[in-house]
């Protein structure tokens, strides 16, 4: 890894979201699962049979609670800041009724993390607030709990709140939306 410390006085010039997006429609990342997160690329980690099953579950019940109005989204791109382009497991938006586009605002984005957890954490969690996202929820499958983010001001989340098993996640931009936490990790 280069340390750019070593380079100084020169700088390591970040990858624009616009330049990544290019990048993308040209196939250079064809075979590579990548996202921008800081305007570096950072390989995403390989999915799990318990990461995927709570994805798919995850999206599942909230396209069955959602109307026509809303884009329920796992693992697309959120078109964030000008310098990230992170991949949600699962985003709800406002459809849009353009042809083809990345959703720039999102009302809830939600990570699945076992080897993830930190810069989902720490990265996406910051990157999410200063975009404005009113909720994102952060499900840690080694303790089984969920860490609800809310109230973003100044590219952090000011409130956080940790979820587990008999608790209900209720979205607060998406009215009659309930989940339960126990449901949602275990499918009963």
């Amino acid at each position: 890894m280069l340390d750019p410390a070593l380079l100084a006085p020169e700088k390591v010039r970040p990858l624009l979201r616009r330049e990544y997006e290019q990048l993308v429609e040209l196939g250079v990342f064809e075979d590579e699962r990548v996202e921008l997160l800081r305007g570096q690329l950072v390989t995403m980690s390989p999915q799990g049979a318990s990461h995927a099953t709570v994805t798919a579950r995850l999206a599942q019940y909230l396209i069955k609670m959602l109307d026509d109005a809303f884009d329920v989204r796992s693992h697309s791109p959120f078109a964030a800041t000008d310098d990230s382009e992170p991949e949600p497991d699962v985003s709800v938006s406002r459809r849009q009724r353009r042809r083809a586009y990345h959703p720039s605002k999102a009302l809830l984005l939600i990570e699945v993390a076992e080897s993830s957890l930190r810069k989902d954490r720490r990265i996406k969690s910051a990157i999410y607030a200063e975009n404005g996202v009113p909720e994102y929820w952060l499900f840690d499958l080694r303790t089984r709990t969920v860490f609800v983010y809310t109230r973003p001001q100044h590219g952090l989340y000011t409130l956080v709140e940790k979820r587990g098993r008999g608790d209900s996640l209720r979205p607060t931009k998406l009215a009659g939306v309930a989940l339960s936490v126990s449901k949602v990790l275990s499918g009963r």
